[in-house]
C-alpha cells in the first residue's frame, strides 16, 4: 500500500468521531452483558428479569455503560455522577437498553447476537475502546505530569471500567460474587487496555518515530484483530503464554521447580515388594 495512502487511512481513523455509532456499539455490548448474566440459571438471554426489575435492570445497564468515566473519575477526584451530565449520551443508552430489552419478539437481541452482526458490534467497540484509552492517557498525563503509573491506571479504567464495574452492577441486581471481580481473575480487556497505555505513554514521551496516526491505527488493528480472533476462533487472551513465562522466572515458579526437584531426591526410596518380603522374612 501507498504510504500517503495508508497515512490518509491513518489521519481518518485517529479523527473518527465516537458519538453516535461507537458509543452505541459499547452500549450494545453492555446491556447484553447485563441480560445474558440476569437470567436464570440455563435460559440465556432471558426477559424473565428484565420484566420483573425494569428499575434494576436499567441502573445496572448504565453503570456498565458508563464505567469507563465513572471509574476513572473516582481514581482522579472528579464527580462520579458527571458522565450522567451529558443527556444525549444518557438518552442513547437508554434507547439502546429499551430496545435490546423490550423489542416485539425480541428481534434486536437476537439480531445483535446473530454472528456476523456481533462480530461487526465488537469491532466497533474495540475502536472506542481505544478511543477511551488515548483520551484518559492524554488527560492523566495533562493533570498529573510525568504520572505514568497513574496514566495506566486511568487508560486502564476508561477502556475496560466495565470489567471491575461488574461487581457493583451485580450488586444492584441481588447478586453478590465477592470472588470473581477483574482484580483475582484479570481479563484480556484490562490486558490490552494496559498495554495500549504503555504504548500512548511511549508515543507521549517521544519513543516512536512514527506520526501519532499511525500509532494510534496499529492499536486499533490490535484491538480489532482480537476481538474478531474471540468471536470467530474462540482465542480469548493472547496474552496467558507469556505470563506462565514470566510468571516460571520472576514470581518464583523456577525456584519451586528446582526446589521439587531437590525435595524428591532427598526422598527416601520406599522398598520394593521383594525386598519388604526379604525383611519380614528375616
Amino acid at each position: 500500500m501507498d504510504q500517503t495512502k495508508f497515512l490518509e487511512i491513518a489521519n481518518y481513523v485517529a479523527g473518527l468521531k465516537m458519538y453516535p455509532y461507537f458509543d452505541a456499539a459499547n452500549y450494545v455490548i453492555m446491556c447484553l452483558m447485563v441480560r445474558d448474566d440476569s437470567h436464570p440459571q440455563g435460559h440465556a438471554g432471558s426477559t424473565v428479569f428484565s420484566r420483573k426489575q425494569p428499575l434494576s435492570c436499567w441502573l445496572a445497564s448504565m453503570l456498565m455503560c458508563f464505567s469507563g468515566s465513572i471509574l476513572s473519575n473516582l481514581l482522579i477526584g472528579e464527580g462520579i455522577v458527571t458522565p450522567f451530565k451529558h443527556q444525549k449520551d444518557l438518552v442513547l443508552a437508554t434507547g439502546v437498553w429499551y430496545v435490546i430489552n423490550y423489542s416485539p419478539f425480541d428481534i434486536a437481541y437476537k439480531l445483535c447476537k446473530f454472528p456476523p452482526v456481533r462480530v461487526v458490534i465488537y469491532c466497533a467497540k474495540q475502536i472506542q475502546t481505544v478511543s477511551k484509552v488515548h483520551h484518559g492517557v492524554a488527560y492523566a498525563l495533562k493533570k498529573f505530569p510525568g504520572s505514568f503509573v497513574i496514566a495506566s491506571l486511568i487508560g486502564i479504567a476508561k477502556g475496560a471500567g466495565y470489567c471491575y464495574m461488574r461487581l457493583i452492577e451485580r450488586i444492584v441486581r441481588g447478586i453478590w460474587t465477592p470472588s470473581s471481580h477483574e482484580i483475582l481473575q484479570p481479563s484480556f480487556s484490562s490486558k490490552a487496555c494496559l498495554s495500549a497505555s504503555i504504548v500512548f505513554i511511549c508515543q507521549h514521551l517521544g519513543f516512536f518515530s512514527a506520526p501519532f496516526s499511525v500509532v494510534y491505527l496499529s492499536v486499533v488493528i490490535f484491538f480489532v484483530y482480537f476481538s474478531i480472533s474471540a468471536q470467530v476462533l474462540g482465542v480469548h487472551d493472547p496474552f496467558i503464554p507469556f505470563e506462565k513465562i514470566v510468571c516460571t522466572v520472576v514470581f518464583g515458579g523456577l525456584v519451586d521447580a528446582v526446589g521439587g526437584l531437590f525435595s524428591r531426591a532427598e526422598r527416601p526410596v520406599p522398598p520394593t515388594s521383594d525386598e519388604a518380603a526379604k525383611r519380614k522374612s528375616d
